[in-house]
């Protein structure tokens, strides 16, 4: 018998499906009585699912990135879809297909593995060219950036999305620096190669999106500066001994420890050179676009004009009206 997927749900079906617990959160009501909060998850989407009166024993054998049954029955609230939850239990792997639950990207990685090699072979400065070979001749880094998400819950959030987000940086990068000649574009474009490339090491995927030890206690800004470090050293052997200049290596370190633009945000520093702003204002733009049009794609109420309300963004989404057949 297929499956119900996410995306086919409707308010009122009864659910009786095969979940990736994508999320798992114990909450007190005002009563102090306990109920459950979860993300439910397959390849087409994610559906929030509510269960109430249980107990800590009762949920401790489902945690985040199992496959788990679900019993229950979908509702409308506060404009969107959501699972009233009657039974949740755990289920082995073993007889579910994997893809099932696997969020797929939305541009294949061949051709922007291509692009990407394109626009990194075009550096004018000899050694930054050299610095910029040592990444993509590495097979095992660039085979993690093809697969790699670029986030867990916000925008590229699923396989492949990292090399999707840095290609779409790549091409704005290349776009604006002749329309601003105060910019590197040298710097800019290995600015946005590395600047998320610690997440090949922050994010596991296999086949739920967390975050591993190293991401936890490192956080990818570190990690992207560790590989840095190593391939300088590679550099420096393929130039015979001669390193890459102490200012470019400065500078690129900057962009990285500052491309979340704000100390709140987790920026180690805030923007202190063109490229640095420059490519804290690209991520934002390609992030930010990315989640709205993603979530405007997704919303599974499609006789509404607008998405649900979003905490994660403060703001429900115009979708615009529905065309007439």
């Amino acid at each position: 018998m297929p499956r119900t997927f996410v995306r086919d749900l409707k308010d009122g079906d009864s659910v009786n499906e095969i979940f990736l617990l994508a999320d798992k959160q114990l909450r007190a009501n005002r009563n102090a009585n306990l109920y459950l909060l979860t993300a439910l998850r397959d390849k087409s989407g994610i559906i929030s699912g509510l269960m109430w009166n249980v107990t800590e024993d009762s949920v401790q054998d489902i945690g985040i990135g199992d496959l788990v049954r679900v019993r229950g029955k979908v509702q409308v609230y506060q404009g969107g879809l959501q699972m009233i939850v009657a039974q949740i239990d755990h289920v082995p792997t073993s007889g579910c297909n994997p893809d099932d639950f696997r969020v797929q990207p939305q541009t294949s990685a061949g051709p922007l593995l291509v692009r990407l090699r394109e626009l990194m072979s075009t550096l004018q400065d000899p050694q930054l060219q050299a610095l910029s070979d040592c990444f993509m001749e590495d097979e095992g880094l660039v085979n993690d950036l093809c697969i790699a998400p670029a986030g867990v819950k916000a925008h590229h959030a699923y396989h492949g999305g990292l090399i999707e987000h840095i290609v779409s940086m790549a091409e704005v990068a290349d776009r604006i620096c002749g329309l601003y000649p105060a910019l590197n574009r040298d710097l800019m474009l290995l600015g946005v190669l590395l600047h998320d490339l610690g997440k090949v090491r922050e994010l596991s995927w296999d086949p739920n999106l967390a975050y591993t030890d190293e991401g936890q206690l490192l956080g990818h800004m570190n990690i992207a500066i560790e590989i840095l470090n190593e391939k300088l050293l590679l550099t420096r052997a393929k130039l015979g001994g001669q390193s890459v200049s102490q200012e470019a290596v400065l500078r690129l370190k900057h962009m990285i420890l500052s491309h979340h633009g704000n100390l709140e945000f987790g920026s180690a520093r805030v923007p202190m050179t063109p490229e640095a702003i420059a490519l804290h204002q690209i991520d934002n733009l390609d992030a930010r676009l990315h989640e709205f049009t993603r979530a405007i794609e997704d919303d599974m109420n499609g006789d509404s004009a607008w998405t649900p309300y979003s905490p994660r963004i403060e703001r429900r989404l115009f979708k615009g009206y529905k065309k007439e057949s």
